[in-house]
C-alpha cells in the first residue's frame, strides 16, 4: 500500500487534462509558425525525402509511405497519415501541392481517395524547397517515439508555407483557420518587410492583397481581410464566380465556374435542388453539373421571364455559394500557441530563415575551413614530397609514419592522415595545379562566408535572392479576385419588382396577386372571381402596388402600421387570403380603413386624412418614418366618426383634393389651404354634409388634365372632365357629382384617371373586373353614368383601384 498516492480526483483530472490538451496543441493540431506544418505533415515529407521520393524519381505505393511514417516517426492511425497525405495532393485543398498523387485521390464532390494500396505518390518539385539544406545543421532534431532515430523539430522551409498553403486545426479550447495565399505576393511582402522593418500592415497590403484560394472564387470586400491582417482574426466573405448567359429564346443561364474554398460541389448542387423542390426558389427550370477536367461548370437554367439576378441573390442567401471564411491566425511560436497578425507571422518566418541561413553558412564555413586545412597540408607535402616519401618508406607502419609527419613537419593529425591517404596521381603537375586552384577558391569562399556571418545585411540579401528565385520558379497568377463589397442581401433583393393587386375583406383577410393574372375585359363584363369569402365576410378594399413598395395601413382606431408589399401572402385568385392581424400587430376588432403606397419616407411629402363626418387634416410624412410593431397614432377621431380616406400629397403647393359623398355630392379645393398638424390631432371641416349624407371617398388631383371617375354600388360609373368641378373654399356643401338612383345605387368611390390606365373593381363577393378607362364614357356631372360591371342582386361594388394599361382584351 506504500506505493498508493492518495489524491483528490479533481486535481488528477485537472493535471491529466492539461497534459492531454498541451499534447494535442503542440503535437497534433496546430502548425509551427516557421514551416507551417503540423507534426504529421512534417513527418510525411521528411520520410518521403529519406526514401528519396523526389519529383524526378518514380512513384511509390502510398501504403509503403504510410508504413514508413508509422513505423519510424508517427505511432498513430494509418488513416490519419494517409488522409493527411491525400489532402497535400488535392488541388482544391492546397494552393501549392506538396505531394504528387498518382491514382484516385478524391474529388471536390467529396469522393474519398482510393485505398492506399491502390494509389502512388511522390513529392512535388516545390516540396524540395521546404527540405533543402536539412542536412547542413540548419535545424534542431529530436529522438523519435522509441529513441531509435532522429527526426526534425522543424523544416528549413525556404517557402513561407504557413501563409502559402494555410492551415486548419481544432485543438483543445482553440482552433486555427489560416487561408492560403499567392506565392508571388508573399515574396513581395517579405521583401518589403526586410527593406522596411517599420512598414504598416495597410502598406503591406499593397503587396499581399488578400487570401488566394485554390478554388479561385471572389472575396467580397476588404474589410474582413484588413481585420484578419491587423488582428489575426476576421471574417472574409467569399462567393462563387458566376456568369449570366442570355439565350435567344428569352431564357437565361446562370453558370457557376468557381466555388468558395472548402465547399463540397455535390452538396451545393443538392442544396439548390432541394430549394427548388421546397419551392423556396421557383424560378429555376433545370440544374446540371457539367464539370469536367477543364474545371467546374454548374449550369442553372432560369425560367423565361424571370430575372437571373434575383435568382442569384437567392442562391447567395440560401446556399453556400456565398459563405464566410473565419480567419484565426493561430500557430505555435516557440511551442506556445499565439494569434499573430500578418506582419508578426511574416517576421517569425524571416527570423526562422535568418537562423537557417546563419547555421547553413556556419556549416559551409566549417566544411570549407576543414577542406582548406587539408589542402594546405597537401601543398606543404608536395613542396617536400621527396623527403616525405623517404620518411614514409623508412617507417615501420602507418602509425609511425603519421607520428613522424606530425613531429617533423608540424602537420595536424587530420593533415597527416590525408597525406598518407593521398593517391600517387596527385603528384602529377596537373593535379598539383588543381590543388592550388581549389585552395584559392576555398580561401575566397571562406572569406565570403565569414563576411556573411559578420554582416546581417548580407544574410538578408541571400534571403531576398532565394525568395526571388522561388517567385521566378513557382510564382503564378492570383486565382481569387477581390471585389468591392456587395451590399448585404436584404429580403427585397430576393423579390421580383412587379405590379400586384392587394385585396382586403371586412373580416381582415388580405392577399396579393400579380396584376397580370387578371385579364382585361370589355366594359359591362361579369368579371372573374378574385377570392372565396366566408359567411358574413365581404371584399372591402382593393389597391395596386409594386412588390417592393411599403404599404402604410390605417385603421378605424386612427392608428398606422407598416408592411412591405412582398410580406403580404402571394396566393391564388380563389384563395380567401390570410388574416392581416397575423402579419401586423392589430388589436382585437381593429379594421383597415385605407392604405397608401410609399416608395420612400420623404419629409417634404404630406399625408392627408378625410373622415366620414367631413373632417380633414394634414401631417408630414416624416412623422411616420419610425413605425414600430405596435403601430403609431395617425389621427384622433370622434366616437361617431370614422376614417374614410388617406392620401399622399407629393407637391404641397399644386395638388387639390376632391371629396365625394354617398349621396352623389362632391367638393374640390387646394390642399395648401389646410395647415399641417401633428399626428395626434382631429382636423378641420372639409365639407358641410347634407342631412343623412356621409363622406364615402376622396382623391388627390395631381394632374390638371385628368378625368374624375365615379363608381356606384350597382356597377354604374362615368368619367367627367375635371373642368366641370368648380373649385370652392374648404367647408362648403359642394356640387352634384352623380345623380344617384335606385338603379345605380349610392356612390362607392372616386378616382383620378387617364385613358392610358385600366380600372379594377371588386364586389363584396370578391368578383373582380379589369377594364380599360377608355371604354368608360366621358359624360357630364349631373348624370347617372353607364354600366361598367354586372353586379348580382346580392352584392355591391366594394372598392376600385387603377393600374397600368394592358393591351390584350378578353371578352
Amino acid at each position: 500500500m506504500s506505493n498508493v498516492d492518495n489524491r483528490y480526483i479533481e486535481e488528477e483530472l485537472k493535471e491529466s487534462y492539461l497534459d492531454y490538451s498541451m499534447s494535442v496543441i503542440v503535437s497534433r493540431a496546430l502548425p509551427d509558425v516557421r514551416d507551417g506544418l503540423k507534426p504529421v505533415h512534417r513527418r510525411i515529407l521528411f520520410a518521403m525525402n529519406e526514401m528519396g521520393m523526389t519529383n524526378d524519381k518514380p512513384f511509390k505505393k502510398s501504403a509503403r509511405i504510410v508504413g514508413e511514417v508509422l513505423g519510424k516517426y508517427h505511432p498513430h492511425g494509418d488513416s490519419a497519415v494517409y488522409g493527411t497525405m491525400v489532402r497535400m495532393a488535392q488541388d482544391f485543398n492546397y494552393r501549392y501541392l506538396l505531394v504528387e498523387g498518382h491514382g484516385n485521390f478524391g474529388s471536390i464532390d467529396g469522393d474519398s481517395a482510393a485505398a492506399m494500396r491502390y494509389t502512388e505518390a511522390r513529392m512535388e518539385k516545390i516540396t524540395a524547397e521546404l527540405l533543402e539544406d536539412i542536412d547542413k545543421d540548419t535545424i534542431d532534431w529530436r529522438k523519435n517515439f522509441d529513441d531509435s532515430l532522429d527526426e526534425p523539430t522543424v523544416l528549413p522551409a525556404k517557402l513561407p508555407n504557413l501563409l502559402l498553403n494555410g492551415a486548419i486545426g481544432i485543438a483543445v479550447g482553440m482552433a486555427t483557420n489560416i487561408p492560403p495565399h499567392n506565392l508571388g505576393e508573399l515574396v513581395d511582402g517579405i521583401l518589403a518587410i526586410i527593406d522596411n522593418k517599420d512598414i504598416e500592415i495597410l502598406e503591406l497590403m499593397n503587396y499581399i492583397k488578400g487570401p488566394d484560394f485554390p478554388t479561385g472564387a471572389i472575396i467580397d470586400g476588404r474589410v474582413g481581410i484588413i481585420d484578419a491582417y491587423k488582428t489575426g482574426r476576421g471574417k472574409i466573405k467569399v462567393r462563387g464566380k458566376v456568369d449570366i448567359e442570355e439565350l435567344k429564346n428569352g431564357k437565361s443561364n446562370i453558370i457557376v465556374s468557381e466555388i468558395p474554398y472548402q465547399l463540397n460541389k455535390a452538396n451545393l448542387i443538392e442544396k439548390i435542388a432541394n430549394l427548388v423542390k421546397e419551392k423556396k426558389i421557383t424560378e429555376i427550370s433545370d440544374l446540371r453539373d457539367e464539370s469536367n477536367r477543364e474545371g467546374i461548370r454548374i449550369l442553372i437554367e432560369v425560367k423565361k421571364g424571370e430575372e437571373p439576378e434575383l435568382v442569384l441573390n437567392k442562391l447567395y442567401k440560401y446556399t453556400d455559394l456565398q459563405t464566410t471564411f473565419g480567419v484565426i491566425m493561430l500557430s505555435l511560436v516557440n511551442n506556445v500557441p499565439r494569434v499573430l497578425n500578418l506582419k508578426e507571422m511574416l517576421n517569425e518566418y524571416i527570423k526562422h530563415r535568418f537562423d537557417v541561413i546563419t547555421r547553413r553558412t556556419a556549416f559551409d564555413l566549417d566544411k570549407a575551413e576543414k577542406r582548406a586545412h587539408i589542402l594546405k597540408g597537401y601543398q606543404i607535402a608536395l613542396e617536400n614530397i621527396d623527403r616525405i616519401i623517404e620518411l614514409i618508406r623508412a617507417s615501420s607502419d602507418g602509425t609511425v609514419a603519421r607520428e613522424q609527419l606530425i613531429e617533423k613537419y608540424a602537420f595536424t593529425d587530420i593533415q597527416a592522415r590525408s597525406i598518407l591517404d593521398m593517391k600517387l596521381q596527385r603528384l602529377t603537375g596537373l593535379e598539383r595545379e588543381k590543388i592550388d586552384t581549389e585552395f584559392k577558391e576555398i580561401e575566397t569562399l571562406i572569406k565570403e562566408l565569414r563576411e556573411v556571418l559578420e554582416d546581417n545585411n548580407k544574410i538578408y540579401d541571400i534571403m531576398k535572392k532565394e525568395l526571388l528565385e522561388l517567385k521566378e520558379k513557382y510564382g503564378d497568377k492570383r486565382r481569387t479576385k477581390i471585389e468591392e463589397e456587395r451590399m448585404e442581401i436584404l429580403p427585397e433583393d430576393l423579390i421580383k419588382d412587379e405590379e400586384i393587386i392587394i385585396t382586403y375583406t371586412n373580416k381582415g383577410y388580405v392577399k396579393r396577386i400579380e396584376a397580370s393574372k387578371y385579364k382585361a375585359q370589355r366594359r359591362g363584363g361579369k368579371g372573374v372571381s378574385a377570392l372565396n369569402t366566408i359567411e358574413d365576410d365581404y371584399a372591402e378594399k382593393i389597391t395596386s402596388a409594386s412588390t417592393l413598395d411599403t404599404i402604410m395601413v390605417f385603421t378605424d382606431r386612427g392608428k398606422v402600421y407598416n408592411i412591405r408589399a412582398y410580406e403580404i401572402p402571394d396566393l391564388s385568385r380563389q384563395s380567401r387570403g390570410r388574416l392581416l392581424s397575423n402579419i401586423i400587430n392589430l388589436s382585437e376588432g381593429e379594421k383597415v380603413r385605407d392604405t397608401i403606397v410609399i416608395k420612400e419616407f420623404s419629409p417634404e411629402k404630406e399625408v392627408v386624412f378625410i373622415t366620414k363626418k367631413g373632417l380633414i387634416k394634414k401631417t408630414s410624412l416624416g412623422e411616420f418614418k419610425n413605425i414600430n410593431n405596435s403601430g403609431l397614432i395617425a389621427i384622433k377621431t370622434r366616437e361617431d366618426d370614422d376614417l374614410i380616406f388617406v392620401g399622399l400629397i407629393e407637391d404641397v403647393n399644386k395638388e387639390e383634393i376632391l371629396i365625394a359623398t354617398h349621396d352623389g355630392y362632391c367638393t374640390r379645393f387646394l390642399t395648401d389651404t389646410i395647415r399641417a398638424t401633428g399626428r395626434s390631432t382631429q382636423g378641420v371641416k372639409a365639407i358641410t354634409l347634407r342631412e343623412g349624407d356621409a363622406v364615402v371617398s376622396a382623391m388627390l388631383i395631381k394632374n390638371p388634365e385628368t378625368d374624375i371617375l365615379t363608381i356606384t354600388e350597382n356597377g354604374y360609373g362615368k368619367r367627367t372632365s375635371l373642368d366641370e368641378y368648380p373649385q370652392y373654399n374648404r367647408g362648403g356643401k359642394g356640387v352634384i357629382n352623380l345623380k344617384a338612383s335606385e338603379k345605380t345605387g349610392k356612390v362607392v368611390s372616386v378616382l383620378e384617371v387617364t385613358e392610358d390606365e385600366e380600372l379594377m373593381c371588386i364586389t363584396s363577393n370578391g368578383i373582380v373586373i379589369r377594364t380599360s378607362i377608355s371604354e368608360i364614357s366621358r359624360i357630364g356631372r349631373a348624370t347617372q353614368g353607364v354600366r361598367i360591371m354586372k353586379v348580382a342582386d346580392d352584392e355591391k361594388v366594394a372598392a376600385i383601384t387603377k393600374i397600368k394599361k394592358e393591351e390584350e382584351l378578353e371578352d
